[in-house]
Protein backbone atom coordinates (compact mmCIF):
# COMPACT_ATOMS: atom_id res chain seq x y z
CA UNK A 1 0.00 0.00 0.00
CA UNK A 2 2.82 2.39 1.17
CA UNK A 3 4.48 1.47 -2.59
CA UNK A 4 1.07 2.68 -4.38
CA UNK A 5 0.73 5.63 -2.32
CA UNK A 6 4.15 6.51 -3.01
CA UNK A 7 2.88 6.09 -6.89
CA UNK A 8 0.26 8.06 -6.37
CA UNK A 9 2.37 11.29 -4.79
CA UNK A 10 4.74 11.45 -7.63
CA UNK A 11 1.81 10.87 -10.34
CA UNK A 12 0.02 13.77 -8.93
CA UNK A 13 3.16 15.74 -8.82
CA UNK A 14 3.39 15.13 -12.27
CA UNK A 15 -0.31 16.34 -13.20
CA UNK A 16 0.37 20.37 -13.14
CA UNK A 17 3.22 19.59 -15.54
CA UNK A 18 0.81 17.73 -17.53
CA UNK A 19 -2.10 19.98 -17.78
CA UNK A 20 0.74 23.14 -17.98
CA UNK A 21 -0.13 24.62 -14.38
CA UNK A 22 -3.87 25.94 -15.40
CA UNK A 23 -6.69 23.49 -15.48
CA UNK A 24 -8.33 23.18 -19.03
CA UNK A 25 -11.50 20.57 -19.82
CA UNK A 26 -10.64 16.93 -20.69
CA UNK A 27 -10.48 17.66 -24.55
CA UNK A 28 -8.09 20.67 -23.95
CA UNK A 29 -5.81 18.56 -21.80
CA UNK A 30 -5.84 16.03 -24.03
CA UNK A 31 -4.84 17.99 -26.60
CA UNK A 32 -2.26 19.82 -24.50
CA UNK A 33 -0.40 16.66 -23.75
CA UNK A 34 0.61 15.83 -27.04
CA UNK A 35 0.61 12.36 -26.45
CA UNK A 36 -2.95 11.48 -27.05
CA UNK A 37 -3.48 12.76 -30.77
CA UNK A 38 -5.01 9.66 -32.36
CA UNK A 39 -7.63 9.54 -29.31
CA UNK A 40 -8.18 13.53 -30.13
CA UNK A 41 -8.96 12.73 -33.47
CA UNK A 42 -10.77 9.70 -32.68
CA UNK A 43 -13.00 11.88 -30.37
CA UNK A 44 -13.66 14.59 -33.11
CA UNK A 45 -14.62 11.84 -35.46
CA UNK A 46 -17.07 10.17 -33.54
CA UNK A 47 -18.43 13.84 -32.72
CA UNK A 48 -17.87 13.23 -29.04
CA UNK A 49 -15.63 16.99 -28.64
CA UNK A 50 -18.98 18.92 -27.31
CA UNK A 51 -19.77 16.23 -24.74
CA UNK A 52 -16.31 15.80 -23.48
CA UNK A 53 -15.95 19.70 -23.08
CA UNK A 54 -19.66 19.57 -21.05
CA UNK A 55 -20.41 20.13 -17.25
CA UNK A 56 -19.49 16.51 -16.25
CA UNK A 57 -17.68 15.59 -14.13
CA UNK A 58 -16.46 12.37 -16.24
CA UNK A 59 -13.73 9.88 -15.63
CA UNK A 60 -11.85 9.14 -18.70
CA UNK A 61 -9.54 6.15 -18.95
CA UNK A 62 -7.32 7.61 -22.15
CA UNK A 63 -4.90 5.60 -24.15
CA UNK A 64 -1.87 6.84 -25.45
CA UNK A 65 -1.14 7.10 -29.23
CA UNK A 66 1.45 3.89 -28.51
CA UNK A 67 -1.99 2.07 -27.11
CA UNK A 68 -3.63 2.89 -30.47
CA UNK A 69 -0.55 1.68 -32.08
CA UNK A 70 -1.02 -2.21 -30.22
CA UNK A 71 -4.33 -2.46 -32.48
CA UNK A 72 -4.17 -4.16 -35.39
CA UNK A 73 -2.43 -2.81 -38.44
CA UNK A 74 -5.26 -0.81 -40.49
CA UNK A 75 -8.22 -0.88 -36.89
CA UNK A 76 -7.87 3.08 -35.98
CA UNK A 77 -8.03 4.64 -40.05
CA UNK A 78 -10.92 1.65 -40.17
CA UNK A 79 -12.84 3.12 -37.39
CA UNK A 80 -12.49 6.55 -38.30
CA UNK A 81 -13.75 6.23 -41.58
CA UNK A 82 -17.45 7.92 -41.32
CA UNK A 83 -19.56 4.79 -42.04
CA UNK A 84 -17.65 3.06 -38.43
CA UNK A 85 -19.00 6.28 -36.46
CA UNK A 86 -21.26 4.03 -34.47
CA UNK A 87 -18.70 1.11 -33.53
CA UNK A 88 -16.20 4.34 -32.64
CA UNK A 89 -18.25 5.77 -30.69
CA UNK A 90 -19.48 2.93 -28.98
CA UNK A 91 -15.63 2.31 -28.00
CA UNK A 92 -14.91 6.03 -26.81
CA UNK A 93 -17.78 6.06 -24.86
CA UNK A 94 -16.35 2.81 -23.02
CA UNK A 95 -13.68 4.99 -21.51
CA UNK A 96 -15.71 7.20 -20.30
CA UNK A 97 -17.53 6.38 -16.62
CA UNK A 98 -19.79 9.29 -15.48
CA UNK A 99 -18.62 11.05 -12.08
CA UNK A 100 -15.17 11.94 -11.00
CA UNK A 101 -13.54 8.42 -9.80
CA UNK A 102 -10.03 9.45 -8.57
CA UNK A 103 -6.89 7.04 -7.72
CA UNK A 104 -7.80 6.72 -3.76
CA UNK A 105 -11.13 6.00 -4.90
CA UNK A 106 -9.65 2.54 -6.47
CA UNK A 107 -7.24 1.92 -4.14
CA UNK A 108 -7.19 -1.77 -2.71
CA UNK A 109 -10.23 -2.30 -4.11
CA UNK A 110 -11.85 -4.26 -7.02
CA UNK A 111 -15.00 -3.80 -8.61
CA UNK A 112 -17.20 -3.66 -11.86
CA UNK A 113 -17.98 0.40 -12.71
CA UNK A 114 -20.65 0.39 -15.19
CA UNK A 115 -19.11 3.15 -18.66
CA UNK A 116 -21.57 6.09 -20.42
CA UNK A 117 -21.39 3.23 -23.30
CA UNK A 118 -23.43 0.99 -21.15
CA UNK A 119 -21.08 -2.34 -20.47
CA UNK A 120 -19.24 -2.66 -17.46
CA UNK A 121 -15.35 -2.41 -16.63
CA UNK A 122 -13.56 -4.53 -14.43
CA UNK A 123 -11.59 -1.71 -12.13
CA UNK A 124 -8.71 -3.78 -9.89
CA UNK A 125 -6.53 -1.60 -7.38
CA UNK A 126 -5.07 -4.15 -5.61
CA UNK A 127 -1.73 -3.53 -7.10
CA UNK A 128 -1.06 -0.78 -9.02
CA UNK A 129 -4.54 -0.20 -11.15
CA UNK A 130 -5.31 -1.84 -13.89
CA UNK A 131 -9.26 -1.47 -16.05
CA UNK A 132 -9.60 -4.89 -17.16
CA UNK A 133 -6.64 -5.59 -19.14
CA UNK A 134 -5.17 -2.15 -19.35
CA UNK A 135 -2.71 -0.77 -16.87
CA UNK A 136 -3.18 3.04 -15.35
CA UNK A 137 0.29 4.25 -16.01
CA UNK A 138 -0.61 8.09 -15.15
CA UNK A 139 -3.37 8.97 -12.50
CA UNK A 140 -5.22 11.56 -11.21
CA UNK A 141 -4.87 14.81 -14.73
CA UNK A 142 -7.62 16.80 -12.83
CA UNK A 143 -9.69 18.84 -15.52
CA UNK A 144 -12.55 21.33 -14.82
CA UNK A 145 -14.70 18.94 -15.52
CA UNK A 146 -13.53 15.30 -14.64
CA UNK A 147 -10.37 13.62 -13.98
CA UNK A 148 -8.60 11.95 -16.70
CA UNK A 149 -5.91 8.49 -15.88
CA UNK A 150 -3.72 7.41 -18.98
CA UNK A 151 -3.52 3.48 -20.00
CA UNK A 152 -1.05 1.63 -21.91
CA UNK A 153 -4.12 -0.42 -24.29
CA UNK A 154 -7.39 0.73 -25.47
CA UNK A 155 -10.44 -0.97 -24.26
CA UNK A 156 -12.59 -2.45 -26.53
CA UNK A 157 -16.40 -3.78 -25.16
CA UNK A 158 -17.56 -7.10 -25.73
CA UNK A 159 -19.61 -6.95 -29.02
Amino acid sequence: MKKFAAMIFALTLSTSAFAGGMKKDIVDTAVKAGSFQTLVAAVKAAGLVDTLKGDGPFTVFAPTDEAFEKLSAGTVEDLLKPENRDKLTSILTYHVVSGKINAADIAGKKFEQDTVQGSALMVDGTSGVQINDAKVVQADIETTNGVIHVIDSVLIPAS
